[in-house]
């Protein structure tokens, strides 16, 4: 039987996080190209200065032709992709796909379709 501190210690919850792949960076540069004429000026993948858990390494600026500023940030937590306005620090909205989350900025590619495997 183990004791209290040993079944602590035995038993690590480690929490399961997004990370920003190469898919994700070939979505963005097609989602990016698609949304010059719709405002969209730049976006870029960054590294994280602070490490936090449960959330991804890297994180996506997204700028607007509104504003010199970045307007956006996307990074995962968990499971999901959050969406940040990056001006005023408000969350957006948390999506289930990288995608998800760059068409509620800008809509400009179509959706992409889940493949479900036959079973």
């Amino acid at each position: 039987m183990l004791h209290t501190n040993e079944a602590s210690s035995a038993c690590q919850i480690l929490p399961f996080q997004l990370e920003i792949l190469p898919h994700h960076r070939d979505y963005l540069s097609r989602w990016l190209e698609a949304g010059l004429p719709m405002g969209l000026c730049d976006a870029d993948v960054f590294s994280s200065t602070e490490k936090r858990a449960g959330s991804s390494s890297e994180y996506v600026v997204v700028w607007v032709r509104e504003t010199a500023d970045p307007a956006y940030k996307i990074f995962s937590l968990g499971n999901k992709w959050v969406v940040v306005d990056a001006i005023r620090e408000n969350s957006l909205g948390q999506f289930s796909s990288f995608a998800d989350a760059l068409l509620m900025i800008r809509p400009v590619l179509p959706r992409q379709e889940k493949i479900v495997a036959a079973g």
